[in-house]
This record gives C-alpha cells, sequence and structure tokens, in this order.
C-alpha cells in the first residue's frame, strides 16, 4: 500500500516509518521542518514539507501523493503549548480528513489519547462515554468525530506514552519533574504504552475495521504504585505523598479490544519498561 504518514518525524512516526518500509509499504511522510527531511529520506520515505494547518496545501500534498491510507501522527506539545495541540487536533484533523475525502482515500488511522474517559473504577472500554469537563476533551473529540466521518476511519486511544524521546525518558519533562520534586502520589489512574508498542500498533491498524481502540500495557496503575517505580529508576528521590483522602482521578483503560483485534503489547507492563531507563 502507499502511505501518508502526516507527522513523520514525531516520537510515534520515526518508529512507524522504518516499520512500514520494511513491511513492504511505499511511504510519504510530512514534516513542517525542511531541515528534517533528510532524516525521513534515510529511513527511505518521500519526505514532504506541510503544515496541515493550511488547508489548500493539505489537500494538494494528499491529491499528489494519491496515497491509500493516511496516517495521523501529528501532534504540537514541544513547547507543551495544549492549546496548540487542541488546535491541531481540530483544524489540522479536518483538513487531514477533507483532503482524504477530496482524494478518495476512504482510510484513515489516527491518534488519539485514553485518558479521557469518565472516571471510574472499572477498566474502560471503547464504548465507555469521554469526560467532556477535562481539558483535552474538545481537541480529542474534535479529531475522532472527523476520522469517523471516513468510511474506514480507525481512533487509537493512545495510553500515556513512555521510552525514548517521550516526557518519560530519562531526559524528558517528566522525568526532570520527578528529580525536582514536583511530582506527587496524589490518587489518580494512569494507562501507559510503550511507544515502540504504540508504533507497532499503527501498522496493525492499517487493516483494522473502523472506530477506537484503546491501545495500553496490560497493567493500569495507581500514581501510588508506579511512581515510586519510576522515581528509583531515575535515581531520583522517592515522591511526596499526595492527598490521602482526595477523590481517586482518572480511570483505568482495558485493551481487550486491541487484543481482540491481534495486536498485544511487547512491554506487557510499566514495571518492566520503567526498567529499562536505566
Amino acid at each position: 500500500m502507499k502511505i501518508f504518514v502526516a507527522g513523520a518525524t514525531g516520537v510515534v512516526g520515526r518508529r512507524l516509518i522504518p516499520a512500514l518500509v520494511q513491511a513492504g509499504h511505499e511511504v510519504v511522510g510530512t514534516t513542517r521542518r525542511a531541515d528534517r527531511t533528510a532524516s525521513i529520506e534515510e529511513q527511505k520515505a518521500t519526505p514532504v514539507v506541510l503544515d496541515v494547518l493550511d488547508a489548500a496545501a493539505t489537500r494538494a500534498a494528499v491529491a499528489e501523493a494519491a496515497p491509500d491510507v493516511i496516517v495521523h501522527q501529528l501532534t504540537d506539545l514541544a513547547g507543551r503549548d495544549f492549546d496548540a495541540n487542541s488546535r491541531l487536533r481540530i483544524e489540522g484533523t479536518r483538513n487531514l480528513v477533507d483532503a482524504a475525502k477530496a482524494a478518495g482515500v476512504e482510510r484513515m488511522v489516527a491518534q488519539s489519547i485514553a485518558w479521557v474517559y469518565v472516571p471510574g473504577s472499572t477498566p474502560a472500554v471503547e464504548t465507555d462515554p469521554l469526560d467532556a469537563s477535562l481539558p483535552p476533551y474538545a481537541g480529542v473529540a474534535a479529531l475522532e468525530s472527523a476520522v469517523g466521518e471516513l468510511p474506514r476511519g480507525v481512533i487509537l486511544r493512545y495510553g500515556a506514552l513512555y521510552g525514548p524521546g517521550t516526557w518519560y525518558a530519562r531526559d524528558g519533562f517528566f522525568a526532570e519533574q520527578v528529580r525536582r520534586g514536583e511530582q506527587k502520589q496524589d490518587p489518580g489512574w494512569t494507562s501507559f504504552v510503550h511507544v515502540d508498542d504504540a508504533a507497532t500498533a499503527s501498522v496493525a491498524a492499517l487493516e483494522w475495521p473502523a472506530g477506537p481502540v484503546n491501545i495500553v500495557d496490560d497493567e493500569p496503575a495507581l500514581a501510588q504504585d508506579w511512581l515510586p517505580v519510576y522515581s528509583a529508576a531515575l535515581d531520583a528521590p522517592a515522591p511526596p505523598q499526595g492527598g490521602r483522602h482526595a477523590a481517586v482521578l482518572g480511570r483505568p483503560v482495558s485493551n481487550a479490544r486491541a487484543r481482540d483485534l491481534g495486536w498485544k503489547p511487547s512491554i506487557a507492563s510499566w514495571r518492566d519498561g520503567f526498567e529499562q531507563l536505566g
């Protein structure tokens, strides 16, 4: 297949491109920065400099590429600008979907997130409602709605990404916060997924039916369980205790549907993944 990867130099994209090429696909990869095109070429893909917030340019790029599938791995979080990231999810996804329709592309795989479910204690499945009170909700809802307009729009609800190049890497933003003692063991759920497993899910999703799929590991965890393990892996001080009697935030997330579709995480638990930080 010919695959158009929007966000080819991002933390998932740069793992996804070689996996797709190795699988025998022809790949076109986008980046907003001309100085990153060489890295795409080195992975044996065709680079395109594109800002998907430019609707006309996006339509032209997709038309020229004439792909069988568009893979949407775009984020805008380098500067931790959540408003910019929400805009990208809303406007950028709209432009990609409109470009797909104009070019007759029926399949799209798009990156969403798994931590916007309505809070609860039982593992969330894809049919459970999302929490409209959370700040990311507007961008996530717009992205998922737009992708859902395509006959074969697959939405990957990633857990918290960890591994090299992520905020949880040894040199990442979250790691620095932990070292400074700025993260507390507040009651709350996190479902993780290693970034390599996120990339393999994107490859597998090329053949999946339309709809959302949770991409998380096998062990959702409360902060009181995973944060001390993470801090120890960084050789950082034990994180301070949070509010013992505060309400538990978030919700554990189930990967049962992804497993039914044939995917499973190669790193089944963050416990094993965090050991690799050392």
